[in-house]
């Protein structure tokens, strides 16, 4: 499979030939999904609490008399039917994260940029670099590729002028190639990858 490569400014610069088993495959729903799941179950924090009845401060004596009273029989005014009382079945510090075997995990992100070749919205440019850090510049170079919703992957580093200019352009993410992830892939609405990157995905796979 062969995809043309073009400079930031929209001039095409040659062309590449993306390997079949990483951009060739037939997306699987089931796969990608597992994956997103892992991921946003993975990045909860899990402070969430409540206060059972054995955490709040208030006396335990019972509250009036067994019988005579016409009332319900309570005992303990930490109990949850009262203002102030104590929690039923809140929620508990935990962690959310569970379990996806590794092959799994890179046979997802196979499928995910299979999914943005698929559908044609992967983009190939000879190198993520501007000579100033200036936004307004670089967002007039997305113009003239078409990028209004997009993640760009870099190689290993990112060029320090270019992060800088991207950093404040909505919709724009830009991440190391190391970085790269199935969720963040199928937010984005185009997916950009560097030379660089291409060879350290196949490097990665191979």
């Amino acid at each position: 499979m062969e995809l043309k490569v073009v400079a930031l400014d929209g001039k095409e610069s040659g062309k590449a030939t993306l390997p079949k088993e990483i951009f060739g495959l037939e997306p699987r729903q089931d796969l990608l999904q597992r994956c997103v799941n892992w991921q946003l179950a993975k990045r909860q924090r899990g402070t969430h609490k409540a206060k059972d009845r054995s955490e709040i401060w208030r006396t335990g004596k019972k509250m009036y008399a067994q019988k005579g009273t016409g009332g319900a029989r309570h005992g303990s005014a930490r109990v949850p039917q009262f203002r102030g009382g104590g929690r039923a079945f809140g929620p508990l510090v935990r962690s959310h994260a569970h379990d996806l075997p590794k092959k799994v995990r890179a046979l997802a992100l196979k499928h995910a940029l299979s999914s943005k070749a698929k559908d044609g919205t992967l983009i190939l440019v000879d190198k993520a670099s501007v000579k100033d850090a200036k936004t307004k510049a670089l967002a007039a170079q997305f113009g003239k590729l078409g990028l209004v919703n997009a993640l760009i992957i870099d190689g290993a580093q990112i060029e320090p002028n270019f992060a800088t200019a991207a950093r404040n352009i909505p919709n724009i993410d830009v991440l190391p190639v190391q970085g790269i992830n199935v969720y963040d892939i199928l937010r984005r609405k185009t997916l950009v990858l560097t030379k660089a990157a291409l060879d350290a995905l196949e490097a990665r796979f191979k």
